[in-house]
């Protein structure tokens, strides 16, 4: 299974062109099942810029399979020590939501499909990562 991160969806959505969205084209019209986090849910609908963007997005977002963390304090002590970890490395991600979308597609036992370079620096040091590159 996939995990469609933030930068992927938003970028499709903005009729963006790039490796990422067309790898996501590809899962669409191939019908390969895929989900996203609850914290890419969430970064989607905040960044609408009125009522309507926002309803017309959460209604497509529903209809999706979101993907959650088990909330509770064992969960933001793993985020908070993988955080601690990759800054150790010199590795500083930029949002401490990578970190949660991280745990979420390693939990769940899902591939990323992502745009974003910080992905890339944290599956380097976190063995149970995987990052999807190609289908």
């Amino acid at each position: 299974m996939i995990l469609v991160d933030t930068s992927v969806l938003i970028g499709f959505l903005k009729g963006q062109d790039n490796d990422r969205t067309e790898l996501f084209k590809e899962i669409l019209s191939r019908d390969i099942p895929f989900g996203i986090s609850s914290y890419t849910y969430q970064e989607v609908l905040q960044g609408t810029r009125n009522e309507e963007e926002f309803q017309t997005l959460k209604d497509y977002l529903s209809t999706q399979h979101i993907y959650f963390l088990e909330q509770g304090a064992a969960t933001y002590e793993r985020a908070a020590k993988l955080y601690f970890n990759m800054r150790r490395k010199g590795i500083t991600p930029r949002s401490t939501l990578d970190i949660l979308i991280a745990l979420t597609a390693i939990d769940n036992d899902l591939a990323l499909l992502h745009n974003d370079s910080d992905f890339n620096a944290m599956a380097d040091h976190m063995p149970d990562f995987r990052i999807l590159n190609m289908l």
